[in-house]
């Protein structure tokens, strides 16, 4: 089972960096860096379930946080850009 889990988000991680290297608009970019660290939190926590260590869960909560930060930032520059 975690064996698909990982798969599935190994998928995911790298569809994210095709639309982050080919994404027309900035705000494409934006949401595709924001799901790779979203994939990464997720394969944190799979690996956290599988092995039963918790040791890096907090890694997964910090990247869920620069994620959202990182992310609103960024769309308040983009929508200071536009006329």
């Amino acid at each position: 089972m975690t064996l698909a889990a990982y798969g599935l988000l190994a998928v995911a991680l790298v569809l994210f960096a095709v639309r982050l290297w080919r994404g027309p608009t900035l705000s494409a970019r934006v949401v595709a860096l924001d799901g790779m660290l979203l994939t990464g939190g997720s394969m944190i926590l799979v690996n956290a379930a599988d092995t039963g260590d918790g040791s890096f869960l907090m890694v997964a909560v910090m990247l869920t946080l620069v994620g959202f930060i990182s992310t609103a930032v960024i769309a308040r520059f983009i929508e200071g850009r536009s006329p």
